[in-house]
């Protein structure tokens, strides 16, 4: 069974934990061998920056709600969960999921597809990752260029992802596009999951550091990505991201009064 979802803001959130998504992801790779026509799945790592962007574009929202489970990706989401009862919520974090499924798919031989990061960071993702789990599969990768695929384009990279045999995509082209293309392909690959991961492949090839552990754990790494990408994500974290906070207490108000006799 999936996990249940806390409806947070706009979108459904996954109570869930990194071991039962590697778990369900095992299962899932295990029916696909039994059965080629077993149904995908794809999994969203949500953090608030999507939860605003759901409460923006209803479309958005759609795919969130629509994924297998979408964990919670960022603390203030984690922290949302906990208000409204899920006392030992825990983050499930992008990067540190890819590894933990790396990580059962080289122990279950299962193979894997890279989807997304620019072409020099590719060889150096695969490398890094090999180097971590030596008995890791990777069955392909591609790096898309930055706009729309032509129909062409897509019908190539679905064909090659087809004949990769893979039993895990990881898409690392962040958010909201990465979601619009598990959301679009979800039918194309059969019994395969697809597992948005977001800055993930940056991060494992070493081209991005990542924020300390406790500020993340304090719910700055917003903080740290701002400062060391400024250009990129000034808009994400200084005009989208701070409205969760105002949103998910005026629900948490509701909530509470709501409950009331």
């Amino acid at each position: 069974m999936l996990p249940q979802k806390q409806f947070v803001v706009s979108a459904g959130i996954s109570k869930t934990s990194y071991a039962e998504v590697v778990e369900l992801c095992r299962q899932w790779a295990a029916e696909r061998m039994a059965n080629p026509n077993a149904p995908g799945h794809y999994i969203c790592v949500t953090s608030a920056h999507g939860v605003i962007l759901a409460k923006d574009d209803p479309s958005f929202a759609k795919i969130l709600n629509s994924a297998d489970i979408a964990t919670p990706d960022g603390m203030p989401v984690v922290w949302a969960l906990r208000s409204f009862g899920s006392t030992g919520q825990q983050r499930v974090y992008g990067p540190t999921l890819m590894l933990e499924l790396c990580r059962s798919a080289a122990e279950h031989s299962h193979r894997i597809y890279l989807y997304g990061g620019r072409p020099e960071v590719l060889p150096q993702l695969e490398e890094q990752i090999r180097r971590q789990f030596p008995a890791l599969r990777i069955s392909g990768r591609y790096s898309p260029p930055f706009r729309p695929l032509t129909s062409e384009e897509d019908r190539q990279v679905q064909d090659d992802i087809r004949h990769s045999d893979s039993d895990l995509i990881f898409v690392g082209i962040s958010t909201p596009k990465q979601e619009r293309w598990m959301f679009e392909h979800r039918h194309a690959f059969p019994g395969v999951t697809m597992i948005g991961v977001g800055a993930a492949f940056d991060f494992h090839a070493g081209c991005t550091r990542q924020a300390p552990l406790w500020m993340q754990r304090l719910g700055l790494e917003w903080f740290f990505r701002l400062s060391t990408e400024p250009r990129r994500l000034w808009r994400r974290y200084l005009l989208v991201t701070p409205r969760f906070l105002p949103l998910w207490l005026l629900q948490r108000l509701k909530s509470v009064r709501d409950s009331r006799p």
